[in-house]
């Protein structure tokens, strides 16, 4: 199958660009499952050991990809709707 694409990408050069950027987010993908898969919280592979993880998180971890804090009680300050 390798040599297929190679010998599609020397027949036609603009194909290249793609099999990189496909590459690349095939690359990302995989990447990005291997840290869901291994540090997040929600998911845990010994079930002997440790059945409940979630319990030990603490208030301060971070289990979000990308957590921002925001003050609510500011918000109700400035609408009077609210």
């Amino acid at each position: 199958m390798l040599h297929h694409i190679l010998g599609q990408a020397k027949k036609h050069p603009s194909l290249i660009l793609l099999f990189v950027f496909i590459g690349a987010g095939g690359g990302g993908a995989a990447l990005y499952f291997l840290r869901l898969a291994l540090f997040n919280p929600d998911v845990y592979w010994d079930k002997k050991n440790n059945p409940e993880p979630w319990n030990k998180l603490g208030p301060n971890d971070q289990h979000k990809f990308y957590s921002v804090n925001v003050d609510y009680s500011e918000v109700k300050k400035e609408c009077p709707d609210y």
